[in-house]
């Protein structure tokens, strides 16, 4: 895949499961307004956009490469045979679907009820912790300042803000433009 390939598009029928092998995959979906709102980054060895193959509805959102890639596809046909004779697989899967379920729940409770400062080390608490590392100290995000905004529902202007403020108040670490939590 190329860097901004579109996979598939909010509203599209799903007939096709999708695990990325290199690079970045973004799912996004866009308000009323035409802001964008990330509802996840997936990486190599993660998956995305199962839900609509098993509730038989439309893609709810977009998914874009964020970096040059490989992507894995299998028809729905075929990944549903593959889920029916495996059931490790198939619980790992589950497995994957309720953590999903869990970080949404968290992203929509921070977004209702925070101010910024909370939205975004939350976020970044929870993105250190999916980066399968077994380092204890401060690593360095991945992330932009509108990626972060994107996952937060926040303006980049208010996360550049909080961002230098809380950098001032020794509660994060900045390395040049990366954030280091």
């Amino acid at each position: 895949m190329r860097k901004d390939q579109v996979l598939f598009e909010e509203g599209e029928s799903a007939h096709e499961f999708f695990q990325v092998e290199e690079g970045q995959v973004r799912m996004y979906i866009l308000n009323h307004e035409g802001q964008e709102f990330t509802q996840g980054i997936f990486n190599a060895g993660e998956s995305f956009g199962e839900p609509p193959l098993f509730g038989d509805f439309p893609y709810p959102s977009t998914a874009i490469a964020l970096t040059p890639g490989k992507v894995w596809r299998l028809a729905k046909k075929d990944f549903l045979e593959l889920l029916k004779n495996n059931f490790e697989l198939h619980l790992k899967l589950d497995h994957v679907l309720c953590n999903r379920l869990q970080y949404k729940s968290m992203i929509l409770t921070e977004i209702s009820s925070h101010d910024p400062e909370h939205r975004i080390l939350t976020i970044l608490k929870y993105l250190k912790s999916k980066m399968n590392t077994s380092h204890q100290g401060k690593i360095v995000m991945p992330y932009t300042r509108q990626q972060l905004a994107d996952m937060t529902s926040l303006r980049v202007e208010t996360v550049i803000r909080t961002i230098k403020r809380m950098e001032k108040e020794g509660k994060l670490e900045l390395q040049g433009h990366k954030i280091l939590i």
